[in-house]
């Protein structure tokens, strides 16, 4: 045996999407239920282990045996639940790896893994199976019929009079569907044999498979979260929220100021219409709003940050460990080959710019809420800033924030062989300035002279640089930035300059 094709169908009580495929197979109710797989190029085997069948010996063998390639779409998913089963069923045959410095006990080694999914993403095809299927026009196709199944199998239930008060469906409640599960396990295990068979002419480099092993390493290894914090976090959010609840009430009148319709409906009776209450929208209202209103718009931006769902997602995602793993998501852009985050989204951080950081984070993990509401203006702006600290480095390390200059303009100018671009990159210039000074015709420095035009050049930079138009400009947000009107130079068109109703149309392709 060679290679080792693979898919489950599994059942835990833990959320998959909200925690995932770490703490999904921590919990104790986790099982395999389906395990289909095909040696090399044989038929597909589909054992059913809620059966009694047993797991054939050389297939056991394989799942350590570093000369045999497992493959699966999305293979983290079968790697991590596999190595949980032979951890509980056969201990004498898990084999781990370990990382210099930082082990890793728990997970099958990934180096003798390839996904399929990766494979596709790298050719700029979709992530997810039916989508493959489909773009490639394959034969063999995902069967319609599999979300309905795994949601009754593969999830828990609600106990109702109907179902006789269960909370989990097994296969003896449903014999007919769980025959058609089976038909679709088998069915996913051939599609994702069919795209490797497609794709062979076009393999993955081994530098970009070592770059995946080096990405589940890091997944494998996790981020150790601070779970009495966030557990403070929370709460403090909670009362903060109600307070400015009450607020909201005593100025407006409403019986629930969470409610957009009755917010909006407030704000038009009061001189002040709006499509939405958004947080773009509530920004730009500021802007214009009477002091009165103002601070109800402000209030309102308040009680919607979401910061606080990343609290929540820590303790959705950490192990018992208290390490959060599984936070990327290997060529998740497939047209840059970008990681992309999952879960808590390591990549998409508040910044934070508090000068008594260690004072604020002391209050909230002493769930001091009294103390925090008399000496901040703002508490879910204090708790969105603490965010990055609420992740913890091994004793005597300390985690660094950093990020590439420019990364993005820099290999777009290389690949397009923008040589006055790659001078400018030379001589030291900040590209943002010199596009938003070339687009004004006045100098602009970071921080400096005209220094609110950068951000106007940094999106005209990013979003043109893929080859985006008007739609790309857009969804960087440039209607917004672009309210302001600019003073325009002598002798250029006024189109440009006059604000966002002039850029939504075809001024901007001048």
């Amino acid at each position: 045996m060679k290679s080792l094709s693979i898919d489950l169908e599994t059942f835990s009580d833990v959320d998959l999407n909200k925690s995932g495929v770490y703490r999904y197979t921590e919990s104790p109710a986790f099982e395999i239920l389906l395990f289909g797989f095909a040696r090399d190029d044989d038929p597909v085997t589909v054992l059913d282990l809620t059966a009694g069948d047993t797991v054939p010996e050389d297939v056991l063998d394989a799942l350590t045996d570093e000369t045999v390639t497992k493959w699966a779409f999305n293979a983290s998913f079968e790697r991590i639940c596999l190595s949980a089963y032979l951890r509980k069923y056969y201990p004498e045959r898990f084999v781990t790896y370990s990382i210099p410095e930082d082990s890793v006990r728990n997970y099958l080694d990934p180096a003798s893994w390839r996904c399929s999914m990766i494979w596709s993403a790298y050719l700029g095809l979709p992530l997810s199976l039916k989508g493959v299927g489909e773009a490639l026009d394959l034969e063999e196709q995902k069967m319609a019929e599999g979300k309905e199944l795994l949601r009754y199998f593969c999830t828990p239930c609600k106990p109702t009079k109907t179902n006789g008060g269960r909370t989990r469906n097994l296969p003896s409640d449903a014999p007919d569907k769980w025959e058609v599960f089976k038909k679709y396990n088998r069915r996913d295990v051939e599609v994702e044999m069919s795209i490797k068979k497609h794709l062979r002419n076009f393999p993955v480099p081994e530098s970009v498979w070592e770059e995946y092993h080096i990405d589940q390493e890091i997944n494998d290894r996790g981020i150790l979260v601070d779970l009495e914090m966030a557990e403070q976090a929370i709460a403090i959010d909670s009362r903060s929220r109600a307070s400015l609840t009450e607020k909201l009430k005593k100025l407006t009148g409403l019986s629930n100021p969470n409610s957009v319709v009755q917010m909006k409906d407030w704000l038009s009776a009061h001189g002040l219409k709006t499509d939405t209450l958004g947080k773009k929208a509530v920004a730009s209202l500021l802007e214009t709003a009477p002091d009165d209103l103002k601070e109800v718009l402000m209030l309102r931006q308040q009680i919607a940050k979401s910061s606080v769902k990343k609290y929540q997602a820590m303790q959705n995602a950490a192990c018992r460990d208290h390490r959060a793993r599984g936070m990327f998501q290997f060529y998740g852009a497939n047209r840059s080959g970008r990681f992309s985050g999952r879960l808590i989204q390591l990549q998409n951080l508040p910044q934070n710019h508090m000068p008594d950081l260690a004072e604020a984070r002391a209050l909230v993990k002493n769930g001091d809420y009294d103390s925090l509401d008399l000496l901040y203006d703002s508490v879910p702006n204090v708790l969105s800033e603490l965010i990055r600290t609420a992740f913890i480095p091994r004793p005597g390390m300390k985690f660094i924030v950093s990020d590439f200059s420019s990364i993005e303009a820099r290999v777009l100018a290389y690949l397009s062989g923008e040589q006055h671009t790659m001078d400018s990159f030379a001589r030291g210039e900040d590209i943002y300035c010199a596009t938003a000074s070339a687009m004004f015709h006045k100098p602009v420095v970071k921080h400096g002279v005209n220094g609110e035009l950068r951000q106007k050049g940094k999106i005209a930079v990013l979003a043109c640089g893929y080859g985006g138009s008007v739609g790309a400009l857009k969804a960087m947000g440039a209607l917004d930035i672009w309210r302001t009107r600019i003073p325009r130079p002598a002798g250029t068109s006024s189109h440009f300059y006059s604000g966002s109703k002039q850029f939504h149309g075809q001024s901007m392709r001048r």
